[in-house]
Formats: C-alpha cells, sequence, structure tokens
C-alpha cells in the first residue's frame, strides 16, 4: 500500500514537537594533541533532523578593534548575516577568499551598510588587506547544535534534541583545508559527558 509522505511544515511541526518533549545536555571537554584543554574550539552536532531545525542567528559582529578583529572565532547558522564594524580610526578591507564564502568590503570606517550573508557551510579564514596580521575565522554550521569551548577546554550544549548526530569538532590550529574530526553520538535526554582529543590541534 503506497502511503503519502507528510506535506513538508507538517513533518517540520512534527520534529519540533518531538523535541520539546525532552531535550538533553552535552558537556565536551576538548583537548590538543598533547592532552591539555583547549580554549576556542568549535564543536556542533550534525544530522538531517539537526539541518531541519537549524535556523540563522541575528545581530552578529565582527569588529575590528585595535587592529585586531573581535572575537576571534565566531560560529553561526548557514543564512545569517555578519555586520563588520571598524572602531578604529584608521580605515580597514576586510575580505575572504574562503570557498565557503568570497568577500571583500573594501577600505572603509563605521558600518558598512549592507551585512555579510554567509550561505555556505565551512571554515571561513577573514584578513584585512591593509593589516596583513589581522586574522580570524567563522565557522558556519548547518545545526543549532553548537559551541565555542570556554579558558579550561569545556563547553556545554544545552536542550540538544534526542537523537543520533556526528560530533564535530575544529580549532584554528588544524591545517587548514583539514577534513573535521567526526564521532558518532547519540544523545539522550540525561546529560552526558564527553572528552575530545583534537590531534593536530595545539594551544
Amino acid at each position: 500500500m503506497y502511503v503519502a509522505p507528510l506535506p513538508r511544515l507538517l513533518a517540520f511541526a512534527l520534529l519540533c514537537a518531538a523535541c520539546s518533549a525532552g531535550a538533553g545536555t552535552l558537556q565536551v571537554l576538548v583537548q590538543d594533541s598533547n592532552g591539555r584543554p583547549l580554549p576556542d574550539a568549535v564543536v556542533f552536532l550534525e544530522s538531517p533532523a539537526a539541518k531541519a531545525l537549524a535556523k540563522p542567528v541575528a545581530g552578529t559582529d565582527i569588529a575590528q578593534s585595535g587592529k585586531q578583529f573581535v572575537p576571534l572565532i565566531s560560529v553561526v547558522p548557514v543564512g545569517s548575516l555578519v555586520q563588520f564594524p571598524n572602531r578604529d580610526t584608521v580605515r580597514h578591507h576586510v575580505y575572504s577568499f574562503s570557498p565557503a564564502k568570497t568577500f571583500e568590503l573594501k577600505l572603509y570606517t563605521g558600518t558598512p551598510a549592507n551585512p555579510v550573508l554567509f550561505d555556505r557551510p565551512g571554515v571561513v579564514v577573514l584578513g584585512c588587506n591593509i593589516h596583513d596580521f589581522m586574522t580570524a575565522w567563522i565557522l558556519v554550521v548547518e545545526t543549532p547544535f553548537y559551541g565555542k569551548t570556554n579558558d579550561t577546554g569545556s563547553v556545554t550544549l544545552a536542550a540538544v534534541a534526542p537523537g543520533n548526530y556526528k560530533l564535530r569538532s575544529w580549532h584554528s590550529t588544524l591545517p587548514p583545508g583539514a577534513s573535521l574530526p567526526e564521532q558518532n553520538l547519540t544523545v539522550g535526554v540525561a546529560d552526558a559527558t564527553l572528552t575530545v582529543n583534537l590531534k593536530g590541534a595545539t594551544r
């Protein structure tokens, strides 16, 4: 007997209802190649269900201040808009040639009129064409379940919908273009703790 597929909006609504019925909390400790806690590492959970739940976020700024990008590491879901306010008294020329996003904000002060849309997943490396020492990174993800480790190498992913995921991790010291390490993970409604050794990353 043929069973017609659920309409897309109905399937999404059922998924959201299932997620609200119970959610887990995952605490992740990320270590570098030498087993030391690794600050500013990004961890995120991927699955078809997580991709369906991902939504763009608003209000993300990556400023230039003191001839540095602030913050150094950012994470946004696909479809998010990011502003690049220049809070210095000198002009900056922000750019990226990364496959996930290529763009230029030519010499400017203040805040550009239009934010930049990040519409593809991946690692985006930022630079300044005037100040070569300025570098920052954006990780664009297809999931609402992501976070960045604190000074102790720890991050908590809260309100994670129960299910099967691939846990992936990234750090700016990994070789450019390297595949992001991943491991299969099942999340339930109970809290869980996990340690990730990110080989190739250093403090």
